[in-house]
């Protein structure tokens, strides 16, 4: 007990240890990913307190009030509906103990320690992280694109000289074409399942 305090007290329970796939059913994030709809583990950080599951469809953080709580609070951070962005990684300096992995995804700010004999595996996810900032950016961009695009084609109907029956009957037919145009781009360019990205960056 004296040990674990004293982990706490200096920290050291912050630093993350990286599981392989062998040990991913001995975690606590293992009966959270929704197998039923093919939600895969890639990539498992796990600290005294806390852990973060990567997985095809989302973040899952097992969050610890500390090392010697058995208290946990379960948090999900589905990346279709949360951005990730700003990824950094912060090697070690020659006294350091740990490296870093910092993004945001949505609204929430996380700063990941790693021990930095595990550089090469950072480094896998890293790389996975940042291509899928990049790619999610792109997809919105253009889903944004589609919309403006649809608004200016509104707006050139109103100004055009037609009587307003046909207008009218214009704006209807604009408008259901629209929406089934924008559906597509969306069902196109809002991606939900990054495994591909995965597979393509993690070597475990």
């Amino acid at each position: 007990m004296l040990k674990k305090l004293a982990s706490d007290a200096l920290g050291l329970s912050d630093i993350g240890k990286i599981i392989g796939p062998e040990d991913y059913d001995k975690t606590d994030s293992d009966d959270y990913v929704r197998h039923e709809d093919n939600e895969k583990i890639y990539f498992l950080i796990k600290t005294k307190s806390d852990e973060y599951c990567f997985t095809n469809l989302a973040l899952i953080h097992v969050d610890g009030e500390n090392a010697v709580s058995s208290k946990r609070v379960l948090k999900r951070y589905s990346y279709s509906q949360n951005k990730i962005t700003d990824v950094l990684l912060e090697t070690a300096g020659r006294v350091d103990l740990d490296i870093e992995i910092k993004f945001k995804i949505g609204n929430v700010s996380m700063s990941l320690d790693v021990d930095k004999k595990e550089i090469n595996r950072l480094n896998d996810l890293y790389k996975a992280l940042l291509y899928i900032s990049e790619l999610t950016h792109e997809n919105n961009t253009i889903q944004e694109m589609a919309g403006q695009s649809l608004d200016k084609a509104v707006a050139v109907l109103h100004n055009s000289r037609t009587n307003d029956t046909q207008l009218a009957e214009q704006y209807k037919q604009l408008t259901e074409y629209g929406f089934s145009w924008l559906t597509s781009i969306r069902e196109q360019y809002h991606k939900k399942d990054f495994g591909d990205v995965f597979e393509k960056y993690i070597n475990n």
